[in-house]
């Protein structure tokens, strides 16, 4: 389908991009040479970033690791940033980059939009951030999400996409009356208790979820990306054992599509549930009004019972989560009573910050500048253009890396880190597996901080988001950028 409001020209070859992934972690790992690593980290780093450096040195004596957030921990160390604009970010000693996090994908009309920005200022001026009680765009946000994805009768605001996915579970376990929980191997869907499970690398069950009891994810089980067949196995299993509650699945695949799955494997898990008596549960915190105005199931053609919504309903600002879905399932958070006063179990959902005036201003007045702008259409235009560029320097200087999108969600894969999946009828080969996963890992971190010094941040090394405020002409400079970096990279010593 050629766009049409979408952020998607024509959806990848999933079969073909896994076969591309199959082949880069068949060899040995490819990386910045360790040279001109540690130029950038002499040159770049400690000479252009000292203010970083320093704060982040005394932020460690009072913040574990000397971050908040996940997503800020970077190889040498963590940057400081104290300004966003549109495409562009600046740090504390005053250097640029251009913005391929996006906060974790949020702002796709890019950072601190003015026509957003002026909205929040008044709210704040005349409401505060937060009163405890109703505000009239509690009501304004769930109608224009109601009107823009089908799926979604009503919706219900949280403080997060974790929050948002622990309520759903407990919805489906309510409408259903049954026990079982599936979710796709690899997908994140936050980190509660019960969904924190096969994270990152397909088939590592509860392996990456320390802290967590065993005896939790007795009624959560995990299904292999892509592969129908393990899914309906999974269902007719679980029908002897409670029953299947929901299917959870980011529809582009785990971790915001890093392992592609195709339009027939969405399709047909739908059906699936279906047949099963199983709730179908997208989590659309990344695709959700980014891939389009009626998010990765509007382009799919799919009618999830509910969806899980984050990061872009607040538009970048605090307070971003929500579940929303059918009418029938969404009563469980309602008084205990359907659209027909018929009594029904209420689910137990609360959040004292959930759904502040701040944040559902600040979501309602994003989703209308989304709209008018064609927001995720123009984004989708920047990530093919930079896409076709990484693959034209991939093969420019002859290296294994692996570059494809959806839409304006990139990928740049140096070392198919999380296309590693454990196969437990192998248990002596679980370690291995660990180890040169850990391995990939740090060569991520390493690619990632080669990118910075050359004024590109990432998610991660190998995740990139466009928004809808870049335009060619800096794409092209994005371009120039990463093409240094690949100019000088190479093999690293040691074999899989």
């Amino acid at each position: 389908m050629p766009y049409n409001g979408f952020a998607i020209d024509q959806y990848l070859d999933a079969a073909a991009v896994t076969a591309q992934l199959d082949a880069l972690i068949a060899q040995a790992p490819w990386s910045i040479r360790r040279d001109k690593l540690e130029e950038y980290v002499e040159h770049y780093f400690h000479a252009k970033c000292p203010r970083s450096r320093e704060m982040i040195a005394s932020a460690r004596k009072v913040i574990p690791g000397g971050v908040q957030h996940n997503l800020a921990f970077n190889y040498p160390f963590p940057i400081v940033i104290t300004r966003a604009e549109g495409a562009k970010l600046w740090d504390i000693d005053g250097n640029w980059y251009y913005d391929l996090l996006q906060a974790g994908g949020p702002t796709i009309l890019g950072s601190n939009v003015p026509e957003v920005r002026g909205q929040v200022v008044e709210l704040l001026n005349t409401c505060g951030p937060s009163t405890g009680l109703f505000h009239e765009f509690e009501y304004k946000l769930a109608r224009k999400i109601s009107d823009l994805v089908p799926s979604v009768e009503m919706f219900r605001m949280l403080g997060s996409g974790t929050e948002a996915a622990m309520c759903a579970a407990r919805i489906a376990r309510l409408k259903t009356g049954k026990k079982n929980i599936l979710k796709m191997g690899g997908a994140y869907h936050g980190w509660s208790d019960q969904l924190a499970y096969g994270m990152r690398v397909p088939g590592t069950k509860g392996l990456l979820s320390k802290g967590v009891p065993g005896f939790v994810f007795q009624h959560t089980d995990e299904f292999f990306p892509n592969d129908i067949e393990d899914l309906e196995r999974k269902l007719r299993a679980n029908r002897l054992n409670g029953g299947t509650a929901a299917v959870y699945l980011e529809p582009m695949g785990p971790e915001s599509g890093t392992r592609p799955v195709s339009r027939e494997f969405v399709r047909g898990a739908a059906k699936l549930t279906k047949q099963y008596g199983a709730l179908l549960i997208f989590d659309e915190v990344v695709t959700g009004f980014r891939i389009g105005l009626s998010g990765a199931q509007g382009f799919f053609g799919v009618d999830p019972d509910l969806t899980v919504f984050g990061k872009i309903i607040a538009g970048g600002y605090p307070g971003a989560g929500g579940v929303g879905g059918h009418a029938d399932c969404m009563a469980h958070l309602g008084a205990g009573l359907d659209s027909s006063g018929k009594k029904v179990p209420k689910a137990m959902c609360g959040g004292t910050m959930a759904a502040t005036p701040l944040s559902c201003a600040a979501g309602y007045y994003t989703l209308c500048e989304i709209e008018r702008t064609n927001a995720c259409e123009q984004a989708g235009r920047m990530g093919d253009r930079l896409t076709k560029g990484l693959q034209e320097r991939i093969a420019k200087y002859h290296l294994p890396f692996v570059a494809f999108n959806q839409g304006s969600i990139c990928h740049l894969d140096s070392v198919g880190t999380m296309h590693f999946s454990i196969d437990w009828k192998k248990p002596w080969d679980i370690p291995r597996i660990l180890k040169e996963t850990g391995r990939r890992q740090r060569e991520m971190e390493h690619m990632g901080a080669a990118y910075m010094a050359e004024g590109i941040v990432t998610l991660a090394g190998s995740r990139l988001y466009t928004s809808a405020a870049y335009d060619e002409g800096m794409i092209d400079d994005v371009l120039d950028r990463f093409d240094r970096v690949l100019a000088n990279c190479g093999p690293m010593e040691g074999k899989v």
